[in-house]
């Protein structure tokens, strides 16, 4: 197995955060960890442990999938498989519609 890309994890991190206009103040006050932590974590400095990956999924409101989307190596992403449980229960007439329009894109 390869080694997690700890530096594109806390890119992600990074940028969620910033999208949500939250600071690094706010997430380690809600993680209970130091602002010089999240900023570590954020500039590749230190690996993030998997608890607080989770705490710092919570506080964002993201899956943990969504942060180590590229850490994944399966054929069928989280997106797929989203995409595929909508569309399960769509009319033919939409399914038909939701084609042309992929088609176009």
């Amino acid at each position: 197995m390869n080694e997690l890309d700890f530096a594109l994890i806390g890119q992600r991190i990074k940028q969620v955060r910033s999208d949500k206009k939250l600071t690094q103040e706010y997430l380690a006050n809600v993680t209970g960890v130091n602002v010089s932590h999240i900023s570590n974590i954020e500039t590749n400095k230190v690996k993030v442990s998997l608890t607080l990956l989770v705490g710092i999924c919570n506080a964002l409101d993201v899956t943990m999938d969504y942060l180590l989307e590229n850490e994944y190596h399966t054929p069928n992403s989280t997106l797929e498989k989203e995409l595929i449980n909508t569309m399960k229960d769509m009319p033919k007439d939409k399914l038909e519609t939701l084609l042309r329009i992929a088609k176009v894109l």
